[in-house]
């Protein structure tokens, strides 16, 4: 994902003289949140290239939006706004809202994982002032973590995983009238999300991946992306290091038996790695999830 200061959303608050950045942090995996206070202000947001889930902390019941301006908001509603979508705001008196932005490839990587779906068939709704107290309450306890810190911060990532995981199960839905070409058959989606699966502790070649499919190299890598909406290297990447997480949570093997089984060739290697996406060492994750 792009850093988090060149996001849309997070842009056009940030150039308003009226809204204040309370908190901000990447979380790693395509995430990253921010905490703001707005006033008496308007914003605009043109088709943006990343997806934000949005609530309200406090305040909040001045504001519409302009095509909606019977409907207002209040204390805990919820809007989720999608890539590419267009809308205008009005805000009448104070408010307080949470963000959390990710990305596209985040998004189609959970299309694939948790859903069992190609991407290119489904959307997130849009949605306006939704009322999910379960939600909220993930919102709430985001916002009440020191994200400075760095154990905090992971439990950040976590909550915001569950946030995203929460929204795919229940605002996703299906394209109307799509006529798919190209990508991957369903069952070999089904068959390469498996493969990879059981190989993640072994060296997993394009070709290997390929030949599963009776494909060339170059159709192959084209056609996977265009079914899981990433290329092939950062999909085994991603699946490695949620398998890292897993064992990072449940257990106590020490980090270079951990790193072999979610096939790292070094300790040092899946250190870099781990931190490149989670913004914390595989140690400091652990450590985050003890008694």
């Amino acid at each position: 994902m792009p850093p988090l200061e060149t996001l849309q959303v997070f842009q056009s608050l940030n150039r308003s003289p009226n809204a204040r950045l309370e908190l901000c942090a990447e979380l790693g995996d395509g995430l990253s949140a921010a905490l703001w206070s707005n006033h008496h202000d308007a914003q605009d947001y043109e088709a943006p290239d990343h997806h934000t889930l949005s609530c309200y902390i406090g305040g909040g019941t001045g504001t519409f939006r302009r095509d909606q301006p019977g409907t207002k908001g209040g204390p805990d509603k919820l809007c989720i706004l999608p890539a590419d979508h267009q809308s205008a705001w009005v805000i009448n008196g104070e408010i307080r809202l949470a963000h959390v932005y990710f990305s596209p490839e985040q998004f189609a990587l959970g299309c694939v994982t948790l859903l069992d779906r190609e991407p290119r068939e489904l959307l997130l709704r849009e949605s306006t002032f939704l009322d999910d107290a379960q939600q909220a309450r993930r919102f709430h306890q985001l916002i009440s973590l020191n994200w400075k810190e760095p154990g905090e911060r992971l439990l950040t990532s976590s909550l915001a995983h569950e946030m995203l995981s929460h929204t795919l199960l229940s605002q996703v839905g299906m394209r109307e009238g799509l006529r798919l070409k190209g990508g991957l058959a369903a069952h070999q989606r089904r068959q390469l999300v498996e493969y990879i699966d059981q190989q993640l502790a072994e060296p997993v070649t394009l070709g290997q991946l390929a030949g599963l499919c009776a494909l060339s190299e170059y159709h192959f890598a084209r056609m996977f992306r265009e079914s899981f909406g990433l290329p092939p290297h950062q999909y085994l990447l991603a699946r490695r290091l949620a398998r890292a997480r897993e064992l990072l949570r449940g257990g106590s093997l020490p980090l270079g038996e951990i790193a072999l089984a979610c096939g790292f060739s070094s300790a040092s290697h899946f250190t870099n790695r781990f931190r490149q996406a989670m913004g914390a060492t595989p140690g400091e994750y652990r450590q985050a999830f003890l008694p």
